[in-house]
């Protein structure tokens, strides 16, 4: 909702002082200067990007959309799994749990958590790392650096998107000073023609010009930004899960362990520890 917002505070604004200042709606709508911008922006963003990287931009943008808030239940769960898999790793091992490993969405434990299930990266990544050190033992600071490398190689994936729409709203107003060239092109092979008429073709190839920068200021470049923050609270849920695993596998006990996630989650989002002991105790019972 707030994106919305934000979109209807942008139009308001421009085009209401627009209209304030006595400009004319209708000299704003030239389809054509439109097509030609937007469509050289968009031809250059399938041009300079590969396929997965299109489609996960799309399912980014569809998602800041639907979801602006970290799910409320996920970090209770999440909290409550990791703790009960680390008690019974510390009572009868890594192998308890390679039945659960096997088939997590199956399991009678990991049902118990269904925010889990849902977030498949959380889900994934603990998964793979738990299997990971049930097939050898690996020193903490060897597990440390391996989930750090992960995290690392899935931010920059999952960057791709946002880095992708920062380029191409750097590109647009470079579009819009095309299609405005475009236009006095235009203008000047009619110059011959009534004045009035050269001053609205003038008119339109200028606005050309405000459309790139319009878009590059106040479409690509925001959405952009949000594609980071997104990636950034995702990221921060596998930094939980990797810190907790860390400090369990230095020997920490299960709550002091994931309290060390706790740590790593952004500031809105992070619980007190007495928020994280009151959900421990209810996850136990």
């Amino acid at each position: 909702m707030s994106k919305l917002v934000g979109l209807v505070i942008i139009i308001l604004s421009v085009f209401g002082g627009y209209i304030w200042a006595g400009g004319s709606l209708i000299s704003l709508w030239q389809p054509a200067e439109i097509l030609i911008i937007f469509g050289a922006g968009v031809g250059a963003l399938i041009i300079a990007n590969p396929k997965p990287v299109l489609i996960e931009m799309i399912e980014q943008l569809k998602e800041i959309v639907k979801v602006e808030q970290e799910d409320p239940e996920l970090y209770p769960q999440l909290f409550g799994l990791m703790g009960m898999l680390m008690s019974q790793i510390q009572a009868q091992g890594l192998r308890v749990l390679d039945d659960h490993l096997e088939n997590p969405r199956e399991s009678s434990l990991f049902l118990m958590y269904p925010a889990v299930l849902e977030h498949s990266n959380v889900l994934n990544f603990l998964i793979d790392n738990l299997r990971l050190q049930s097939i050898g033992k690996i020193s903490p600071h060897d597990l440390e650096h391996i989930l750090e490398e992960e995290i690392h190689r899935i931010e920059e994936d999952r960057m791709r998107p946002s880095h992708a729409l920062a380029k191409t709203a750097e590109a647009m107003p470079g579009f819009g000073i095309l299609a405005a060239v475009m236009g006095i092109i235009i203008t000047m092979s009619n110059i011959d023609g009534p004045i009035t008429m050269i001053g609205v073709k003038v008119a339109a190839a200028l606005v050309g010009t405000f459309i790139g920068i319009f878009a590059c200021y106040c479409l690509f470049d925001p959405l952009s930004k949000a594609l980071e923050h997104l990636v950034e609270r995702k990221s921060a849920q596998l930094r939980c899960v990797a810190a907790a695993l860390s400090a369990f596998a230095k020997g920490k006990p299960p709550m002091q362990a994931v309290d060390a996630g706790r740590k790593q989650i952004q500031s809105e989002n992070r619980p007190s520890f007495i928020e994280l002991e009151r959900w421990m105790v209810e996850q136990k019972s």
